[in-house]
């Protein structure tokens, strides 16, 4: 399969969610394949974030509103009409959602309402990409899961994403029919990736995040489910998910619609994550099990993504060694004050020649797998 920057070289996409940690991340990959990039989101959440420190912003049209604010955001469809719509905006951690579960299934559910009646009011769109997660199913504990597995979640966020599932589905087979006169023309699928990991996330009460902070401050992080099990993947590996369902999405139309998996086909304990991390950062780093109550989170979350692997012949390449390797190169170079929209640039086109079989800088096509 081939991420063609041909194919994105002045498309006109919608990207929701662009302040954040992915959406940062996926900003940069469009926008270097020429892609005529409109962002719709919140201000950054954190300080300090990818959004700001990398300068992007520069290359595109930025709109600061909520994802709930329905009038806002179909304005944002009418003066910036996209063919491509990627939806990332969210509420995105389990533990907020304990504290303010009303909030997750606002933004979340309603959030995704939003965005498809904007889309279903807006001709010309072609590809609609719904940023999901692996903790929409109903979790078995060890078992891999499959886009055709029940729906469900065991707290607010995790029910609040098997929701927006249900929606997008709901959507899909209601207005977006391009056989039928009176749908929409627009193919819509969501993205269930796992744990999405890499240099730019300064999230709170995530693993990475707060090891980076702990090490910083030479102080030993307190992790709390050591022995969970979960996922782990560079951020850029769903993100080439991302693009090369929503060419196809293009292309063919109804044939790519629906779910899909994008996970690595390893899991990894926390505990392994944490120790390799360590070692890598050095300088003492350290950890210590957090004994004190937390709220329920699942123990294991494994993805099956063999339809991805078949169908859009996607395939994940940076093994776990290697993207933490990359995530600390990457925190390394922010605090010596190196340039990081270069460096995050030269994280995107490491990924490109180490996981294509060719890759050019001259060539027309040089993201092929």
């Amino acid at each position: 399969m081939v991420i063609q920057p041909a194919f994105w070289k002045d498309r006109r996409v919608l990207l929701t969610g662009h302040t954040g940690f992915k959406g940062s991340w996926l900003a940069m990959w469009l926008q270097s394949m020429g892609a005529r990039v409109v962002g719709y989101a919140l201000p950054p959440g954190t300080q300090p974030n990818l959004f700001e420190i990398a300068g992007f912003a520069r290359q595109m049209v930025s709109i600061f509103a909520d994802i709930r604010d329905s009038e806002r955001l179909r304005r944002a469809f009418t003066d910036h009409p996209p063919q491509v719509v990627f939806h990332l905006a969210a509420q995105a951690w389990v533990l907020p959602s304990y504290a303010d579960p009303a909030e997750t299934y606002s933004s979340n559910v309603m959030g995704t309402v939003h965005l498809l009646e904007a889309v279903r009011q807006t001709p010309g769109v072609q590809a609609v990409v719904v940023v999901s997660s692996d903790k929409c199913y109903e979790n078995r504990e060890g078992e891999a899961h499959r886009e055709s597995d029940p729906l469900g979640g065991c707290d607010p966020y995790s029910s609040s994403k098997g929701c927006v599932e249900l929606v997008t589905a709901a959507y899909r087979a209601s207005f977006f029919k391009p056989a039928d006169p009176a749908g929409h023309g627009a193919a819509v699928a969501t993205a269930r990736a796992g744990n999405a990991i890499g240099g730019g996330d300064w999230s709170p009460d995530r693993l990475i995040p707060d090891a980076i902070r702990a090490f910083v401050d030479q102080r030993p992080l307190p992790v709390r489910h050591p022995q969970a099990i979960r996922p782990w993947q560079h951020v850029l590996e769903p993100l080439a998910g991302y693009l090369l369902l929503a060419e196809q999405l293009c292309k063919k139309g109804t044939a790519f619609a629906g779910a899909w998996n994008f996970g690595p086909p390893d899991q990894h304990r926390v505990e392994q994550v944490i120790d390799k991390l360590a070692g890598l950062w050095g300088e003492e780093a350290a950890w210590v099990s957090d004994q004190a109550s937390h709220p329920q989170e699942a123990h294991c979350l494994r993805l099956d993504a063999s339809k991805a692997i078949s169908a859009l012949r996607w395939q994940p390449r940076w093994s776990l060694d290697t993207t933490l390797r990359m995530t600390v190169d990457w925190y390394r170079a922010h605090l010596s004050g190196a340039d990081i929209d270069t460096i995050s640039r030269r994280q995107i086109d490491r990924y490109c020649r180490e996981c294509c079989r060719e890759y050019s800088h001259d060539s027309g096509n040089p993201f092929v797998t």
